[in-house]
């Protein structure tokens, strides 16, 4: 009888431990199908709120969960981007056009170049990473692309088919409805009768131009509005570089009736101003500064944490259990900027909506202050600096002025007049991971200020584009030019 139990009760324990087997078994297989599909999911997108599988907001798919995309920076090209994977063209929404944001701002400030394989390629603020509310979702509408017919010759009709140019001579231009002469709608007279200009695609450099043209100093705001008035819409497709004297050098459509996309009665205004800031990119010191440093990961995990290294650091992360002793390489270098304007450059973001960085153990006041790219022979982005966020200071100043902002103690943050803001090559993220870069001539690029968030005087001494030098060994940056970011 006793052995009879014996066995009994072995039985069980082997068959309770055959089930905890399979159990196991199970739940693993689980959990890796829940890896898989994150996995096969991320920087996935979808269209959420339209009428139709082509259009709606835009949501990414990132570390296990969907999350919307703010409107900041939200443009064609980015839409662009959107919308290759249907095959088809895009047109950028704003303001939560197909509903407010449901989720969490997975990206904020996205630009793109519009030949990216995917939105996670683009340039934006670090995942998480926004200042957004719920009303500011960007979305897509995607529209089948348009067959342009072939000119006869391109040479010499093409240009002129795709821009005209206006008459001067019969041409002029004026501010109307605001509450003094620096500021309204834009009006452009020709044929005999005033019109306004569509706001789409209005930015800061058309502006620009047209506060020059009128010589009223510099472009504070660009603005899309009804607020001073409307008229009919004779121009529309106006696009300057933001060095022209006057708005009739930048390219533009035809002018008379148009077709205007975006809210009704809104046209394009501006604001001027005798008084702005002008940052001047210090080239010498990015030449002098650059260099390699070999760096081991278990040293850059305040920098991870801001998503300062490139993907395949994070992937090595995941699948490599002693990932702190692999070693990263980074192109290290200092950017100096002089603000050479008649203003303090002061950040654009209100001090409440500061962000503080333990690892820094300060506020940053701007999400996006520089951008450092590394670019090929056909101009392709290949590396990218992905510094998240900034602290603008009085770091030097010229001899008999006085440093008034600094970092510290939540003091107010700016650049004052004739000082400069200088990110030295030693602080964290000051870099580009050029680990996975082969050796080669490349074109760096460091901008400042680049999306214009900050109306400066100019806009053409924010970058410098440079010829670099990658071998096994060493880097050399030389060369570098001030250009438009």
């Amino acid at each position: 009888m006793y052995n009879k139990i014996l066995f009994i009760l072995l039985f069980q324990s082997v068959l309770s431990r055959d089930l905890d087997e399979a159990q196991r078994s199970e739940r693993a297989n689980f959990i890796q199908k829940l890896i898989n599909r994150r996995k096969h999911l991320e920087g996935k997108l979808k269209l959420v709120g339209g009428a139709n599988e082509f259009e709606g907001n835009v949501y990414i798919y990132h570390a296990g969960r969907w999350g919307a995309i703010c409107d900041d920076s939200w443009d064609h090209a980015s839409a662009l981007v959107v919308c290759k994977a249907y095959n088809k063209t895009g047109v950028p929404t704003h303001g939560g056009q197909f509903g407010e944001a449901r989720r969490k701002y997975w990206m904020d400030d996205v630009v793109c170049e519009g030949n990216e394989e995917s939105l996670a390629h683009c340039i934006f603020s670090g995942w998480g990473s926004s200042d957004c509310d719920s009303g500011e979702a960007a979305g897509v509408i995607c529209r089948d692309k348009e067959v342009v017919p072939k000119p006869l010759n391109l040479k010499k009709k093409n240009k002129i088919a795709l821009h005209h140019v206006l008459d001067m001579r019969r041409t002029s231009l004026r501010l109307v409805g605001g509450r003094n002469s620096n500021e309204g709608r834009v009006e452009i007279y020709q044929h005999g009768f005033w019109g306004s200009i569509c706001p789409d695609g209005w930015t800061i450099y058309e502006a620009s131009a047209v506060c020059r043209h009128l010589a009223l100093g510099y472009a504070e705001q660009a603005i899309q509005t009804d607020y001073f008035g409307s008229s009919k819409i004779v121009l529309s497709g106006v696009q300057c570089e933001g060095n022209e004297t006057n708005l009739f050098g930048c390219k533009h459509s035809e002018f008379g009736e148009v077709v205007c996309p975006g809210e009704k009665g809104h046209v394009a205004a501006v604001v001027c101003t005798q008084h702005l800031a002008d940052l001047l990119l210090d080239t010498t010191a990015i030449e002098r500064t650059a260099h390699l440093h070999d760096v081991p990961m278990y040293q850059l995990q305040c920098a991870m944490e801001e998503n300062c290294l490139s993907k395949s650091a994070y992937e090595i992360q995941q699948s490599n259990s002693n990932w702190q002793f692999e070693t990263r390489r980074l192109l290290r270098f200092t950017a100096s900027s002089l603000n050479i304007g008649n203003a303090e450059f002061r950040p654009y973001l209100p001090k409440h909506l500061w962000q503080w960085h333990l690892c820094h153990m300060h506020y940053h006041s701007m999400e996006v202050f520089a951008t450092f790219d590394i670019l090929d022979e056909s101009g392709t982005r290949i590396a990218e600096g992905h510094k998240a966020s900034f602290c603008l200071e009085d770091n030097t100043c010229l001899p008999g002025i006085e440093r008034k902002y600094s970092c510290k103690n939540y003091g107010d943050q700016g650049v004052s007049v004739n000082c400069s803001d200088v990110y030295h090559y030693n602080i964290d993220c000051q870099w580009v991971d050029v680990t996975d870069v082969a050796p080669g001539l490349y074109t760096f690029k460091v901008a400042v200020n680049p999306h214009a968030r900050v109306a400066e005087q100019q806009y053409h001494n924010n970058a410098a584009s440079c010829l670099l030098t990658l071998t096994d060994t060493y880097a050399a940056v030389y060369g570098c030019r001030h250009e438009k970011p």
